[in-house]
C-alpha cells in the first residue's frame, strides 16, 4: 500500500491532499474543528518530545521526512507540514480491507504486516498486466487507497520491484530486466542488506546490486563469510526460491507504549496505570480477533536509561481477556524493580493456542496496577 498510514488519514483529512504530512504525534494533534466548518491543523514545527515518525506522505518525503526519523529532526527539515496521531485501529481495518480484496482473485497470500503481502498468482490465469490493473482497482474499490504491485517469478524481485514504481505502480519483472531494472539500484534497496552490511560494501566499493553480480566471491566471503556471500550472490542475479506462506501460526501478540516524557512511578500513576491497561486491552482484542489465547503473559519496561527489563509468566491455562492479562502483567512488575522512570511499557502473550472449547478463556478481574516500587 501506498504511504499506508497518510493515505488513511488522507482519506479523514481530504483538505491535506497535495501537502505534507507527517503521521505520528499523539493526541495533542488531533485537529480542531473552527467556528465556521474548517479544520485546525497541528504543525510539525509546534511539536515537543522524543517520537519517531511513523509515516509521512510523498511531499513530505521529498523533504527528506521518512519513517522511524526523530520527530525533532523531522521538524527541522519540514517545520511547516501538518501534524497528525495515529489511529492503528483505522490503519488496520483498513488493512484487513485491502487484503479481503486481494483474497477475490486468490486465497494464496502471505501476510507480511499491516500494508504489505505476498501473492502467488501461478494458478491464476490471465495477462500479467491486466491481471495486476485488476487487483489495483478492486483494492482501491475497496479502499479509496492505492497499492503498488510487482509481479516477477520470485519473491524477491517482486519486492524490490514493489517500490520501482510508486506510488499506484504496477511493475512486471521478468529475470531478462534483472540486468537494466536491478543492477544499477543501490545495494540497500535490496530486502536483507542492512545499513551495516551496506556501508561494509560501500568500504570495499560496492555500491549498487551490479557491483554485487561482478564482485569477486572470495572477496565476498572474506568480508561477510561463506553464507552470507553466497546469499549475495543469488540475491544480486534475482535468485530466490522462497514460496509464498500461505498459513503461518504467530508465536506472541503484543503492544506497546512510548510516552511523551518519561513516567516517574508514583507522581504519575494516574497516567501509567491506565496506560498499561488500555495495553492489555488492546492485546485481548487481538487475541479475540484472530481466536487465540495464551498461556504465558509478560511485560517489558524500558527505563530513562533505556535499559530494558522483561518479566513473564506461565499460566496453567491459556487466557485472551484483559482482566486475565492484566492480573498476569501486575503479578510481573511485583518482579521488576521500579527505582527509575519509565520511558516504555509493553505487554505480551505468547505460547498462543487456538480457541477451543477445551481452553479457558477468562479469569479473575484485576484492580489498579502496582506501579509503586
Amino acid at each position: 500500500m501506498d504511504a499506508f498510514y497518510a493515505s488513511v488519514e488522507l482519506l479523514r483529512y481530504p483538505e491535506l491532499r497535495g501537502k505534507p504530512v507527517v503521521i505520528g504525534g499523539g493526541p495533542n494533534a488531533t485537529p480542531e474543528l473552527q467556528s465556521d466548518g474548517t479544520r485546525r491543523f497541528a504543525k510539525l514545527r509546534d511539536y515537543a518530545g522524543r517520537g519517531v515518525v511513523t509515516t509521512s506522505t510523498y511531499e513530505a518525503r521529498a523533504f527528506g521526512v521518512f519513517s522511524a526519523m526523530g520527530m525533532m529532526k523531522a521538524a527541522q527539515l519540514a517545520p511547516d507540514a501538518v501534524l497528525l496521531p495515529t489511529d492503528f485501529d483505522s490503519y488496520r481495518r483498513y488493512s484487513r480491507l485491502f487484503k479481503d480484496a486481494v483474497r477475490t482473485f486468490t486465497d494464496q497470500i502471505e501476510d507480511r504486516g499491516i500494508d504489505e503481502i505476498y501473492v502467488d498468482l501461478t494458478l491464476v490465469d490471465g495477462d500479467s498486466r491486466v491481471l495486476g490493473s485488476r487487483i489495483k482497482n478492486a483494492v482501491r474499490e475497496a479502499t479509496g487507497l492505492t497499492c503498488s504491485i510487482a509481479i516477477a517469478p520470485n519473491k524477491l524481485l517482486a519486492k524490490i520491484g514493489s517500490e520501482l514504481d510508486k506510488p499506484d505502480g504496477l511493475t512486471i519483472l521478468t529475470m531478462s530486466d534483472i540486468e537494466s531494472r536491478i543492477w544499477p539500484l543501490a545495494a540497500k534497496k535490496v530486502n536483507g542488506i542492512g545499513p551495516r552490511a551496506s556501508e561494509r560494501l560501500a568500504g570495499l566499493g560496492i555500491v549498487t546490486v551490479g557491483d554485487i553480480a561482478c564482485a569477486d566471491l572470495g572477496l565476498l566471503q572474506e568480508s561477510f563469510g561463506r553464507t552470507y556471500a553466497a546469499w549475495l550472490a543469488r540475491i544480486a542475479n534475482g535468485v530466490d526460491d522462497r514460496e509464498v506462506v500461505v498459513s503461518s501460526e504467530p508465536k506472541s501478540m503484543s503492544r506497546e507504549t512510548t510516552f511523551e516524557r518519561d513516567m516517574h512511578v508514583e507522581r504519575d500513576r494516574e497516567i501509567l496505570t491506565p496506560a498499561l491497561t488500555r495495553l492489555c486491552e488492546k492485546v485481548a482484542q487481538d487475541l479475540d480477533s484472530k481466536g487465540y489465547c495464551g498461556r504465558t503473559v509478560g511485560v517489558k519496561i524500558k527505563f530513562s536509561d533505556f535499559k530494558v527489563v522483561t518479566r513473564d509468566i506461565s499460566l496453567p491455562a491459556g487466557v485472551r481477556d484483559s482482566a486475565a492479562i492484566r492480573r498476569a502483567v501486575s503479578l510481573c512488575l511485583k518482579r521488576i524493580e521500579l527505582d527509575r522512570r519509565i520511558r516504555l511499557i509493553g505487554v505480551r502473550v505468547s505460547a498462543l493456542e487456538r480457541i477451543s472449547l477445551d481452553n479457558p478463556v477468562r479469569g479473575p478481574v484485576q484492580g489498579e496496577l502496582p506501579f509503586s516500587p
